[in-house]
C-alpha cells in the first residue's frame, strides 16, 4: 500500500511562487511514476506534470510548461512541484499520484494511488 501526503498549498498573489511537497511511502519512487493533478470547482481533474521512475523523464501540461517544475528526492521519498509565475487560473486542489502508467494513459488520470490534496489559491 502506497501512502501519499501533500503539503505546501496556500494563498498567493498572481505572479508569486509556491512549492508543493508530496511525502511518499518508502521506495515508492523506485516502483512508480509520479504525477501532479489539479481540480478546480466545477471542472474535471486535470493533469499537471509527471516524472518517471528514477526521475529519467518529465512531462508537463501545456498550460504550466515553463512555469512549473516537477522533481523528486529519492532519499527523502518526496515529490515536489515548484510553481512560479502563478496565475488565478492555477487555483485548484492539487493532488499527488503514483502510477504504473506513463504518457497519455497517465495524463488521463489512470493512477494506482492518490493523495488527499492540498488547496492552492491564487489571487489577482
Amino acid at each position: 500500500q502506497v501512502q501519499l501526503v501533500e503539503s505546501g498549498g496556500g494563498l498567493v498573489q498572481a505572479g508569486g511562487s509556491l512549492r508543493l511537497s508530496c511525502a511518499a511511502s518508502r521506495r515508492t519512487f523506485n516502483n512508480y511514476n509520479m504525477g501532479w493533478f489539479r481540480q478546480s470547482p466545477g471542472k474535471e481533474r486535470e493533469f499537471v506534470a509527471a516524472i518517471s521512475v528514477i526521475s529519467t523523464f518529465t512531462d508537463y501540461a501545456s498550460s504550466v510548461k515553463g512555469r512549473f517544475t516537477i522533481s523528486g528526492d529519492n532519499a527523502k521519498n518526496t515529490l515536489y512541484l515548484q510553481m512560479d509565475n502563478l496565475k488565478p487560473d492555477d487555483t485548484a486542489i492539487y493532488y499527488c499520484a503514483a502510477s504504473t502508467n506513463w504518457g497519455p494513459v497517465l495524463r488521463q488520470g489512470h493512477t494506482d494511488y492518490w493523495g488527499q490534496g492540498t488547496q492552492v489559491t491564487v489571487s489577482s
